[in-house]
């Protein structure tokens, strides 16, 4: 899916309604039905249903939706914000009048001035989030910022229209989250927006879902964007069947450098997501303490002794690998360090991709002029620590996000920011957000899980800018299989290693809808 910024969702938004021949009344009418369909799907008539309306299309929105419930047999009740008494749309004013016409009772307070009382809520409400949708451009008012924070103290289920009030579409640093609207289920209106997907709003969007008409196909592909939703039909036309005539020649050779003493686990989480991946064949290199373990764990890969007893002191291709992954469990010794810059000084100038993960990466923050030899379209998966220890302290994930994109370029490598929406971001500036996984990958060792399957795809022939990507969906996946068996709170890496497998399988039994 195309992720757009706020401006071009507007404009999308515009070209759709000209191809469908309706109006912007129309269009509210749409969204409100929407709203309430999603509020009777789950409430009854009884349930009491606040409305906090502001006074532009978000506010619209929300009270088309109360005309709705009306129509139902519940009884919304709706308070508008129209500070000063002259602020509301054409639209919403409109939707005011047809919502105070629903009954003979009153049904609405209008808040003109600076005094507003406010209502009691509680946990058996339902509030609607109708105050300012996307489109707000920094952090709220204190008035409003008071009325937020009551709405989210009330435990009241909370529906927000477009995006929760508080919460721009497009993702800013400096934000309080406390002064944002804490939705259970935002409702989008057309597309997600892109703020959606930065690790500190997870808490703010609660489950999303999108409402209106589908945005035309043409204002889609006319747009340009930079930032992509990864989602199944994306991947499975990447895992084709294999054909009848296969050898373990056609899939690659995969090396993997991990372990040393007391962290060989690593090594073998790696090394069993490689075997699992596919790949026609998989070496791990490891310290001599590792042999019986490797040997015995998963007995399908080769195993290279480094010189090192209990740590990795050379780092050398003794073969033509089709990928090289580095960094699970290796530690960070002085002999560990000095032979993997020797080794990124080789493959920078034979021009060759790796993949450096865990420590490779605080090798490198303890040495950061390794930077400067990492070969082009290498690719680093680094969580949120280790970002910032190489790269320096981020304030939110926004600000990491932008220094992300600005480090892809710089160095011409692919960067795969772990976190919940995690971030694969191309040195040509383009970010893909993954749309699987599971809060159960939340335990140690599933990032050696990632390394592994990805230096899987790589060798099998997949390109680093497209085996990151599908690696890290496939590896949600198989979070999501490994959570079905053992629960989210049983989840150890091993399962997720184990169901590799079973989690390319089902993402080739999806549509490529291409």
């Amino acid at each position: 899916m195309k992720l757009f910024s706020q401006d071009d969702i507007h404009k999308i938004e515009q070209l759709t309604l000209a191809e469908l021949g309706i109006g912007k009344q129309q269009l509210i009418d749409m969204i409100g039905n929407d709203i309430a369909d999603e509020i009777i799907a789950g409430h009854d008539r009884s349930t009491p249903v606040v409305i906090f309306a502001g006074p532009d299309d978000c506010g619209a929105y929300a009270l088309a939706a109360g005309v709705r419930l009306f129509e139902k047999g519940y009884t919304p009740y709706a308070f508008l914000f129209n500070i000063g008494g002259n602020r509301l749309t054409p639209e919403c004013d409109l939707c005011r009048q047809q919502f105070i016409g629903c009954s003979s009772e009153k049904v609405l307070t209008e808040v003109t001035g600076m005094r507003f009382s406010m209502p009691e809520l509680d946990t058996g409400m339902v509030v609607v989030d109708g105050l300012f949708g996307s489109d707000i451009n920094g952090p709220l008012s204190r008035g409003y910022q008071i009325l937020v924070g009551n709405i989210n103290d009330s435990g009241a289920k909370i529906i927000a229209i477009d995006s929760p009030s508080g919460l721009p579409g497009n993702p800013m640093s400096g934000l309080i989250n406390s002064k944002i609207i804490h939705a259970d289920v935002t409702l989008s209106v057309m597309l997600p927006k892109l703020s959606f997907f930065i690790n500190e709003n997870i808490e703010l969007v609660g489950q999303w879902k999108l409402i209106g008409p589908e945005p035309s196909i043409v204002a889609i592909h006319q747009t340009r964007n930079s930032h992509f939703l990864i989602e199944a039909a994306n991947i499975s036309k990447r895992l084709r069947p294999r054909p009848s005539d296969s050898s373990k020649n056609y899939y690659g050779s995969a090396i993997i450098f991990a372990g040393s003493y007391g962290m060989m686990g690593a090594a073998v989480l790696a090394t069993k997501a490689a075997a699992r991946s596919g790949c026609g064949k998989v070496t791990c290199h490891a310290p001599r303490c590792g042999f019986n373990i490797l040997q015995s764990t998963v007995p399908s890969a080769l195993f290279q002794c480094d010189s090192g007893e209990y740590a990795i002191e050379n780092i050398e291709l003794t073969h033509n690998y089709s990928a090289v992954a580095i960094g699970p469990g290796i530690g960070t010794s002085d002999a560990t360090i000095r032979s993997l810059e020797a080794f990124l000084k080789i493959a920078a100038a034979n021009n060759r991709p790796v993949i450096l993960d865990a420590d490779a990466l605080n090798c490198i923050a303890i040495r950061p002029s390794m930077l400067d030899f990492l070969p082009v379209l290498s690719v680093i998966t680094p969580h949120a620590s280790e970002f910032d220890r190489i790269f320096g302290p981020q304030p939110s994930s926004s600000a990491r996000l932008a220094k992300a994109i600005d480090v892809s370029k710089t160095y011409k490598i692919i960067i795969v920011l772990k976190g919940y929406y995690t971030a694969t971001v191309r040195p040509d500036g383009k970010v893909f957000y993954n749309s699987s996984g599971t809060p159960a990958l939340a335990t140690a060792g599933t990032g050696d899980v990632l390394t592994g399957l990805m230096a899987g795809f790589i060798a099998q022939g997949m390109k680093p800018e497209i085996a990151s990507i599908a690696a890290v969906y496939v590896h949600g996946v198989a979070g999501q299989i490994a959570e079905s068996q053992h629960g989210s709170y049983g989840v150890c890496a091993d399962d997720v290693a184990d169901n590799v497998g079973r989690a390319i399988k089902a993402v080739m039994q999806q549509p490529d809808n291409r």
